[in-house]
């Protein structure tokens, strides 16, 4: 198999499917803070992420385990509760970052998906970032309408405790 001498052994990280290099290059070479934004089976993680030649820095980051504090009783690994968790990353960024790109690694996106609903509720709380508004889910998903009857009001509620910073 490598025996050849034109044969190259991929990186690890290539080579298990987690990182693909180019992208990354690209979006290294823009200097600015990256949205990486990554989907559990039941949750969502967003972070702001720098480069430095040491090894990335987190700057800010928000995971929707964190919902309950601000009212959230529903699931957390739904469209509303990713669009919250964008929202408080990007309460919590107010300061220290104003512009990012998405980096949303190997992951397939979907259109009108967790991953969007995030982006949208990242971008609602004041970061900018370069996105196509067709993406994004329907405002009548974001509130959980189409989950159960009570949930829009939970929603509600949870988006203007985390506006508040409560």
């Amino acid at each position: 198999m490598a025996t050849d001498g034109r044969y190259s052994v991929k990186f690890r990280r290539r080579r298990e499917g987690k990182t693909n290099y180019k992208k990354r290059l690209l979006m290294v070479k823009s200097g600015k803070p990256r949205l990486v934004i990554r989907k559990t089976l039941k949750s969502i993680i967003v972070q702001l992420v720098e480069f430095h030649e040491t090894g990335d820095k987190t700057l800010v980051s928000a995971i929707g385990k964190e919902l309950p504090k601000f009212g959230w009783k529903a699931g957390i690994g739904n469209l509303p509760a990713a669009y919250l968790t964008g929202l408080l990353l990007a309460k919590r960024a107010k300061g220290k970052v104003d512009e990012a790109i998405l980096d949303i690694g190997m992951q397939h996106p979907s259109k009108g998906g967790r991953i969007f609903a995030a982006l949208n509720g990242a971008m609602d709380g004041g970061l900018k970032i370069n996105a196509e508004k067709s993406v994004f889910p329907k405002p009548e998903r974001l509130s959980g309408k189409h989950i159960g009857e009570q949930l829009p009001t939970m929603f509600s509620k949870s988006k203007e405790s985390i506006m508040k910073g409560e």
